[in-house]
C-alpha cells in the first residue's frame, strides 16, 4: 500500500515542526504540505483536490479554526486526526468524524498510535474498493464501528442487541459486559445489519433475532435483559414470530 499523504496544520511553529518530524519518521506516511493556518491548508485542499489522505489539524487557530475546517472539508475530504493542548474538545472532535485525537504535548509513541489508526482505516477501504461485494453486510461476518476513536471490528455473532441513544448506538455484546458507544444513528445502525439475522422491534432497539431466549406478551428476553416490541414495528415482529414458533 502507498504512504498516506499528509498535511500538517498548526499556527505554533513549534508545534507544526514536531508533527511534520514525526511524519517524516513514519514510513507509512508522506508529508505533502505544511501550514500555519486553516485558510492556507483549505486553499491547498480546494486547489489539489483527493490529494491528501490524512490532515493533522490544531484546534484553536486564528480565522478558521481546525473544527471548523474539518466541517467545511466534509465526509468527502482527508481524514483527520486533531492536534491540541484542550482535552475538552474532544466530544466535538468525536462528531466531526475525527479517527483521533491527540493532546499536546504528546510524543512519537503517541502519534504513532493514532497515525496507525489512519493507515488500518485506509487498508480497509481500499479492500472494500477492490473487492465491492465484501461492503455487504448480508455477506460480511462482521462490521466495523467507529468507537472510541479507533475502528474496532465487531462480529456479528457477538451482538446481543443495539440500544438507541440520541445522537449514539449502545452495541451490546455477548463477549463483554461493556458495551461500545458510536456516534451514529439507530437507523444507520439498521442499514448496517443483515435484515435476515437483525431486526428492529423498537424505536430505541434492533435485536439479534438468533440471541432472543424466550417472547411473552410482546416483549423478547436476551439474558436478563426483558426488551418491549413498539407499537410501529409490531406487525413485522408478529410475522417473524409465527415463522420462529
Amino acid at each position: 500500500m502507498s504512504p498516506l499523504k499528509c498535511i500538517a496544520v498548526d499556527d505554533e511553529p513549534l508545534a507544526l515542526g514536531l508533527v511534520v518530524n514525526f511524519v517524516q519518521k513514519t514510513p507509512f506516511l508522506e508529508l505533502v504540505g505544511k501550514f500555519g493556518s486553516a485558510v492556507e491548508a483549505l486553499k491547498y485542499l480546494h486547489e489539489h483536490p483527493g490529494s491528501v489522505d490524512l490532515a493533522f489539524l490544531d484546534i484553536q487557530m486564528q480565522e478558521l479554526n481546525g473544527l471548523e475546517l474539518a466541517r467545511v472539508l466534509g465526509p468527502t475530504g482527508p481524514r483527520v486526526i486533531f492536534t491540541t493542548a484542550f482535552s475538552q474538545y474532544a466530544l466535538e472532535g468525536y462528531r466531526v468524524d475525527a479517527l483521533d485525537y491527540l493532546v499536546k504535548p504528546f510524543n512519537y509513541e503517541e502519534f504513532l498510535r493514532a497515525a496507525g489508526k489512519a493507515r488500518a482505516y485506509a487498508e480497509l477501504v481500499a479492500q472494500h474498493v477492490s473487492n465491492p461485494a465484501a461492503a455487504s453486510p448480508e455477506e460480511e461476518e462482521y462490521l466495523f464501528l467507529k468507537a472510541e476513536y479507533q475502528l474496532v471490528r465487531v462480529a456479528l455473532s457477538d451482538v446481543l442487541y443495539v440500544e438507541g441513544l440520541k445522537d449514539y448506538v449502545k452495541v451490546h455484546l455477548k463477549s463483554t459486559p461493556r458495551a461500545l458507544l458510536s456516534l451514529m444513528s439507530l437507523k444507520a445502525m439498521e442499514e448496517k445489519l443483515p435484515a435476515r439475522r437483525f431486526m428492529r422491534i423498537h424505536r430505541s432497539f434492533i435485536v439479534a433475532l438468533d440471541k432472543i431466549e424466550a417472547v411473552r406478551r410482546l416483549t423478547v428476553q436476551i439474558g436478563a435483559v426483558t426488551i418491549p416490541v413498539g407499537d410501529q414495528y409490531k406487525e413485522s415482529f408478529l410475522q417473524f414470530l409465527s415463522r420462529w414458533s
